[in-house]
């Protein structure tokens, strides 16, 4: 199953908005009982058919994945030749700027997508790379309340899985944070999963890793840092195995056991 989408975004001020069209979505619907729906977000030049070709592998028969494709925009990375991208990026490093439109607009595309499912269903944001980046970037508007431009993040999340990634916004990270005893709160009980490859040439492992570090010391504290030998900027059985585990721990589900 398969569509297109577009999400318009605006300032909480209420100012000029501006309509983004995404590419197609693909659902992968659950085999068994239906527990959680988690959105699957792809790297940058991907696509969502790409990850719901895999997801529909994994033994996981009570998830409904959505994987949607990100909007062809220009890309700084690639002076500007456009590609499907969840924001814009100059390089992979904290010291670039942050695309926050492109970044709100994505979380809120994610957020639309999660908004129609059953009150009983637990919900996630997991992606790969530029993806990854993005569900840490919802998972920062889910504790501070609100997107970066101030309108209100509308969805609760019970997971968050980022696989080679990195932290958007880990400047602003604390001040969206700070003196919110709710944000702290939902900080501490959000259960994060981040996987990263020593070999990664495109994400360098320290990044993810620095990434990982600065969410640890801002208040996420049920968050889970996997370091994999050897791997470089793609996925690997041992560490979808892994995620399997972990999601079907934290999310509860049928024949869930400790992690």
């Amino acid at each position: 199953m398969s569509n297109t989408s577009s999400t318009s975004i605006g300032s909480v001020s209420g100012t000029a908005t501006r309509t983004i069209e995404f590419g197609r979505t693909h659902v992968v619907r659950p085999r068994g009982k239906h527990q959680a729906t988690i959105v699957w977000l792809h790297g940058l030049g991907d696509k969502g058919s790409s990850w719901s070709q895999l997801l529909e592998t994994l033994p996981l028969p009570n998830i409904k994945w959505i994987c949607p494709t990100a909007p062809t925009r220009p890309v700084k990375l690639f002076g500007g030749f456009p590609c499907t991208a969840w924001f814009d990026v100059a390089d992979f490093s904290e010291d670039a700027p942050d695309d926050l439109e492109g970044l709100d607009a994505s979380a809120a595309h994610v957020a639309n997508l999660l908004s129609t499912e059953p009150a009983d269903i637990k919900l996630g944001v997991g992606g790969f790379s530029m993806g990854a980046a993005t569900a840490l970037y919802s998972a920062m508007c889910l504790v501070s309340g609100n997107y970066g431009n101030g309108n209100l993040y509308p969805v609760n999340l019970s997971a968050i899985v980022g696989l080679s990634g990195w932290l958007p916004c880990s400047r602003t990270l604390r001040n969206r944070m700070e003196g919110s005893h709710e944000a702290a709160r939902r900080a501490a009980s959000l259960p994060i999963f981040l996987c990263h490859g020593l070999g990664d040439d495109v994400v360098a492992y320290e990044h993810g890793k620095r990434s990982a570090q600065t969410l640890s010391s801002a208040g996420f504290r049920n968050l889970t840092f996997r370091t994999y030998n050897g791997l470089g900027h793609y996925t690997i059985p041992e560490e979808t195995d892994e995620v399997c585990n972990w999601l079907t721990a934290n999310l509860g589900l049928d024949g869930s056991q400790p992690y």
